[in-house]
């Protein structure tokens, strides 16, 4: 243990350790509370970190300061109305827990999407992760001391996000899917801004490399810095990016194809270093792949409904019975299982949330390196706390 059941529920319990440094089990260690409130853990996570000196001996993630009981809310709200929750998971891929949540209702139903509404998906789906990673790419920077590029980051994010409000009607916590297709077709506005922004997006991907990613002080702080091999990603179920980081092309676009995806060229990026610097190569590469997803979809987007006709209204019921359904979200696999037992209310419902399992090897991954390090990997992982804590 790092320290004894008393010192841990004196930690845990006692507000005033949050910022102090307080002795440690062997009198040349310390005992240091990074967050629930501090800049490097986004958001409200706590890890408790043993140290020598500035090298961490042992480290404990402390969840649940943001439980927010989303599964249970599932039970107590018809198959609609719990929606909006999904936007509230993962704020930052919103569109992605729409379809995880809407995808399992649907294969729950026997519910047909029509296929235009199937190709809006998409559509909707790759620009949200375009705009998760361009927020991931300038907090993770300014976690190094950067405060250039989160600038540049959310100058073009916000561009995304004009686009989004169209069609969704908000810019944040997105609630755009609905069991049977997507609640308003794409207008020539939003089709004509999106063929203006794909161009543009590429022109900015030279320019971050040439500040950022070839940057020498970058590349000191994250090369040979978190290295996560591929076996410690397979014991902890990693996935996402922190896996394709690892070297393995590990994608449930296609390894569990879902929805048209398999209709689209597109790569999957990896990185076999297995450090921090890989991770960040990875997602800046699958900018450029969503771009092409994108734009594939455009150009192949068919006629036809966004919505099937005789679509589920607020008090349907679905069938007795289960069902999982899997997507790819920016942060890694996203799974939904639903339970029914034929009322218009969940009996079940379970969220696999990928940040969880990315954020359970830190405890592994951070022994023996720097807490300027610890602050690196962190910031690698792409944490999003109400995700963890759901």
């Amino acid at each position: 243990m790092l320290h004894t059941e008393r010192e841990y529920s004196k930690l845990i319990a006692g507000d005033f350790y949050t910022h102090h440094m307080e002795p440690g089990p062997d009198d040349r260690t310390m005992i240091l509370n990074m967050g629930p409130q501090h800049p490097s853990t986004h958001g409200v996570l706590r890890i408790v970190i043993e140290i020598d000196g500035e090298y961490i001996l042992r480290a404990e993630p402390v969840l649940g300061y943001l439980h927010r009981m989303q599964e249970k809310m599932g039970e107590l709200k018809t198959y609609l109305q719990y929606m909006p929750n999904m936007g509230r998971v993962d704020y930052l891929h919103a569109l992605a827990w729409n379809w995880a949540y809407v995808g399992a209702v649907e294969r729950l139903g026997g519910i047909e999407v029509p296929e235009r509404a199937q190709y809006v998906r998409v559509i909707t789906t790759e620009l949200n992760r375009i705009s998760s990673h361009l927020l991931w790419w300038g907090a993770f920077l300014l976690d190094l001391g950067a405060f250039t590029p989160i600038l540049y980051a959310f100058d073009d994010r916000e561009k995304i996000l004009d686009l989004l409000q169209i069609p969704t009607g908000s810019r944040l916590t997105l609630c755009y899917f609905r069991p049977g297709g997507v609640v308003n077709d794409l207008t020539k506005d939003f089709i004509d801004g999106l063929r203006e922004f794909i161009p543009h997006m590429r022109s900015r991907l030279p320019m971050y490399k040439g500040l950022v990613t070839d940057n020498i002080i970058l590349r000191k702080r994250v090369e040979g810095v978190g290295i996560i091999t591929e076996e410690t990603c397979r014991r902890y179920g990693a996935t996402g990016p922190v896996v394709r980081g690892s070297g393995l092309a590990y994608d449930v676009r296609r390894a569990e194809p879902y929805s048209v995806y398999d209709k689209f060229d597109f790569e999957i990026p990896t990185d076999k270093e297995c450090d921090a610097m890989g991770r960040y190569n990875v997602r800046v590469a699958e900018i450029e792949q969503s771009l092409r997803i994108i734009e594939q979809a455009l150009d192949a987007m068919p006629d036809g409904p966004h919505m099937v006709k005789g679509a589920p209204k607020v008090k349907w019921k679905a069938p007795a019975g289960e069902s999982y359904f899997a997507v790819e979200g920016a942060r890694g696999k996203i799974g939904v299982h639903v339970v029914s037992d034929g009322s218009n209310t969940p009996y079940r419902v379970k969220l696999r949330a990928p940040g969880f399992c990315n954020m359970s090897l830190f405890a592994e991954v951070a022994r023996g390196v720097l807490i300027a390090d610890a602050v690196a990997i962190l910031g690698s992982l792409d944490l999003v706390i109400p995700e963890l804590d759901r």
